[in-house]
């Protein structure tokens, strides 16, 4: 079988942890954060993990992680 591509996107968004959740960083945090309070940009901040109903579909763009 030949190799698979690795999605050029996702490796450089996304990260498989130890246990195989796929890691992410949230949105909302580009522009127009006059309007946003402190505590709200401090959350953003934090990875958050992918659903498990789409874990699947980004595992799929990630096949040797």
């Amino acid at each position: 079988m030949p190799k698979l591509k690795t999605n050029s996107g996702a490796k450089k968004r996304f990260k498989v942890t130890a246990t195989g959740k796929i890691k992410r960083a949230k949105g909302w945090k580009s522009h127009l954060l006059e309007s946003k309070s402190p505590k709200r940009k401090r959350a953003l901040r934090k990875a958050a993990y992918v659903s498990d109903s789409d874990a699947k579909r980004f595992a799929r763009l990630l096949p040797y992680s």
